[in-house]
């Protein structure tokens, strides 16, 4: 019997795997979950720096510089002057970007409504509250992603 954690990691897998199948479907680039962390937390945060964004990847400013200029060279992303300080930029999603980000959505929506006609929907609902209990006693505040 494998363990939950080994379980978990090969599901995870096997459904990042479909969504970028059905994302090359739309001729998207198969955007890493680094990218994923990236949409997220500059639409829900206004005036973001690059060092903000270094500080939740939990990274180097260099590397979320990097990930940022491949996202503003996708047309994803854009840097603004900063409303506040003349010598940073903040970072924004484009309209490109919104438009990724709704289609990531529904994409992983769809891959959760099939997760839930396999094994049943209450089964679902169960583990979803299951991994949701685990993650707000174990990891308040949220996960930082390392990768």
């Amino acid at each position: 019997m494998q363990p939950v954690s080994m379980l978990l990691a090969r599901t995870f897998r096997a459904m990042t795997d479909r969504f970028h199948e059905r994302l090359a479907e739309h001729r998207l680039e198969p955007l890493r979950p680094a990218h994923g962390y990236v949409f997220r937390y500059l639409s829900a945060h206004p005036h973001p720096t690059t060092v903000d964004l270094a500080a939740h990847l939990g990274v180097s400013k260099q590397a979320a510089g990097k990930t940022v200029a491949e996202l503003v060279g996708w047309g994803y992303v854009r840097r603004e002057p900063h409303p506040a300080d003349r010598r940073a930029q903040v970072l924004a999603l484009t309209g490109e970007g919104h438009d990724y980000l709704r289609l990531a959505d529904r994409l992983w929506a769809e891959l959760d409504a099939e997760f839930a006609a396999l094994v049943g929907d209450a089964e679902f609902a169960g583990l979803r509250d299951s991994l949701t209990a685990y993650l707000d006693r174990t990891a308040p505040g949220g996960i930082r992603p390392v990768w």
